[in-house]
């Protein structure tokens, strides 16, 4: 049987910048192909037992894609070397004045609940006022999709996106803003269908400037609309 938590080959990239935060000593994780048929075992005795019939064609393989399923969900504990990578600002020569924000959004993301195992789901929108430094766009991408793909809860996961990006780049100011959808409260308990969780986090210029959030949240707003 293969080992679906084998190590990842990392991207090669001559141009990294090595900065010092969390991801960068993330160990891809792995188990020997007994404790993967171990854990193949138990998830075919628990869903035996709730009601699955495991000798179909359709769900004779179902442990191991659960299995499989589960470890693609929470691929956010290997890391992702590929957020290690920073520029100049690349402000001209001889302008002054402060940086205007920079606003990325609606990113997608997908996250399980470590209360219930259920998934979250919604968009992040997340800005940042550069001070030396700038991320390629699509890091901004990665990074939330970095700390969503674990088990957690939506008031941490914004802040550990809004903490995440002043490791890399040290900005003058983070925002992060999130909407989600939790199916722990959809699916059970209140059962409640139609319900969103939205949470906002500040960093540095944006806890300071109303003004400042006030832009973000309208530009958030905007592009929910469109």
């Amino acid at each position: 049987m293969t080992n679906i938590f084998a190590e990842a080959e990392d991207d090669d990239d001559s141009n990294i910048v090595e900065l010092p935060a969390r991801w960068e000593h993330a160990t891809p994780r792995q188990l020997s192909t007994s404790d993967v048929d171990r854990f193949e075992g138990h998830l075919a005795e628990i869903l035996h037992a709730l009601g699955m019939d495991l000798e179909t064609p359709g769900t004779s393989d179902t442990p191991r894609r659960f299995l499989q399923a589960l470890r693609d969900a929470t691929a956010g504990y290997d890391g992702d070397a590929k957020l290690r990578t920073a520029f100049p600002s690349e402000r001209p020569a001889g302008v002054e004045g402060a940086h205007s924000q920079i606003v990325e959004g609606p990113i997608g993301f997908f996250s399980l609940c470590e209360h219930h195992a259920l998934p979250f789901h919604g968009t992040a929108h997340v800005a940042y006022v550069a001070d030396g430094e700038i991320l390629g766009i699509s890091k901004l991408t990665r990074l939330v999709r970095l700390y969503a793909r674990r088990f957690t809860v939506q008031e941490r996961l914004g802040e550990e996106i809004a903490d995440g990006l002043i490791a890399l780049v040290a900005p003058r100011g983070v925002a992060v803003h999130l909407e989600a959808a939790h199916l722990c409260t959809q699916m059970r308990g209140v059962n409640e269908e139609r319900s969103r969780t939205v949470t906002t986090f500040w960093r540095g210029a944006y806890e300071e400037d109303a003004d400042l959030r006030r832009e973000f949240l309208d530009e958030v707003r905007s592009r929910r609309s469109e």
